[in-house]
């Protein structure tokens, strides 16, 4: 089995295939994990699978912080859209904020202790081998852009290596090579905003968790990391190029009517437009998640808007599917898996990608694309309707709490990657 992509959900499919003594090679382009990642959440449903893997006691012991409350700031008020230390069941009723690296380095220690999972790190996929009609394997090179490096690597090509598999799985998220390799089409349902992800120190007595913020044609959301804020403000789709163009006193200025505690701390931050991410959003969904000889999960899939964040839960609960159906398999017949296997993946899977992302579109049309354009009433005596709604009849958080922190079809480890904890007293 070879697994291209060693994010959460491509490090939780090797962890549990190799648990089940299934041969797993998992390529990872970086050498590290110490990139700034934009998903840093861990969700309920992830907290209750790490339990069942025994990792509930290494994943304590990472820095993070827990969220049990959703909320949007509006010029009316604060308003509760989700309430998960009410409406979640089981111990873990919170979401957990931890920096990915931190969390990929466990996953990546716990599996390198079974005697059938290898992680390539500086592996980077560049093509897929056939035989025949059937994919057969990865094409890699060495991905060590050094000093030295670098200057070799512009003067000779790379060489290429050859790593054989009855498997393939794609995890390499929405820019997936290995997807565009295959040739694979999605069906595109359009989004109106993108994002601009940048980080802002985080002061004390500075609110908790995270914070959302909607005022007039401004919106912006806040992870609270601890030392500093992750923030998300959204844009309009395209408009990246002419709000930059305003400067970034215009943004800096834009911040402060938006959030004014944060005053103090804009006169230099962001640094300049070089800390100011653009996350192009997107709404995708391949037609078909397989060919013979190959599976696409998580992002490289379905590309999900990040509202909600819940596009890293809904890949890893994609790799615990897989591991059960694809594992089951591999486990008794070993050699190529049948395409029919494949396609099991993506009937599990599908259902509950559609309804998350008719939520996000939903939630683009009735709230988010309505308040860039000015059309969403948020004066500072109204507050929208559907968040009225949430307000005045609190069983309606629920919803919303359960697609966020659990998701509409949690998946469980399969039986043979289940590990019981030794607790020992702190």
């Amino acid at each position: 089995m070879a697994v291209v992509g060693g994010g959460p959900a491509g490090m939780v499919l090797g962890l549990l295939l190799a648990r089940g003594g299934i041969e797993t090679v998992v390529l990872e382009k970086h050498p590290d994990f110490l990139r700034d990642f934009r998903g840093d959440t861990v969700h309920a449903s992830t907290l209750a699978l790490l339990d069942e893997l025994g990792l509930g006691s290494a994943f304590a012991e990472l820095p993070h912080r827990l969220m049990d409350r959703a909320e949007i700031q509006l010029d009316a008020g604060t308003v509760r859209l989700a309430d998960l230390g009410r409406s979640l069941p089981g111990l873990h009723r919170h979401v957990a904020l931890v920096p990915q690296w931190d969390f990929l380095e466990m996953l990546a220690e716990a599996a390198e202790r079974e005697p059938h999972f290898t992680l390539l790190r500086s592996a980077e996929a560049v093509g897929l081998a056939h035989d025949g009609g059937r994919v057969a394997g990865v094409r890699w090179r060495d991905y060590r852009p050094t000093a030295v490096e670098r200057s070799a690597a512009e003067s000779r090509p790379l060489p290429e290596h050859l790593l054989a598999a009855d498997l393939v799985v794609a995890c390499d998220g929405r820019w997936s090579d290995v997807r565009a390799a295959a040739g694979l089409s999605a069906e595109t349902f359009g989004a109106p905003i993108d994002v601009w992800w940048f980080r802002l120190p985080r002061h004390e007595g500075d609110p908790d968790g995270g914070v959302g913020r909607l005022s007039g044609r401004e919106f912006m959301v806040m992870i609270d990391r601890g030392h500093e804020w992750q923030c998300g403000y959204l844009i309009a789709k395209g408009q990246d190029a002419q709000l930059r163009a305003e400067g970034l006193e215009a943004f800096r200025a834009r911040l402060a009517r938006l959030q004014p505690w944060l005053a103090d701390r804009l006169t230099r931050w962001p640094g300049s437009f070089d800390d100011v991410k653009l996350l192009d959003v997107r709404v995708e969904r391949l037609r078909e998640w397989h060919r013979d000889g190959l599976l696409l999960i998580g992002d490289a899939a379905h590309p999900m808007s990040p509202v909600g964040g819940v596009g890293i839960n809904l890949a890893i609960q994609d790799a615990v599917a897989a591991s059960r159906i694809v594992g089951q398999w591999m486990r008794h017949a070993p050699g190529p898996v049948p395409e029919k296997v494949l396609a099991e993946v993506q009937a599990r899977r599908l259902p509950p990608t559609r309804l998350i992302q008719a939520f996000q579109r939903l939630a683009h049309r009735g709230v988010v694309s309505r308040a860039l354009k000015g059309t969403l009433a948020t004066s500072a005596t109204r507050v929208p309707l559907p968040l009225r709604l949430l307000a005045r009849f609190p069983l309606l958080q629920r919803v919303p709490a359960r697609l966020i922190a659990i998701g509409p079809r949690p998946e469980h480890a399969p039986s043979w990657a289940r590990r019981l904890e030794r607790l020992e007293p702190r």
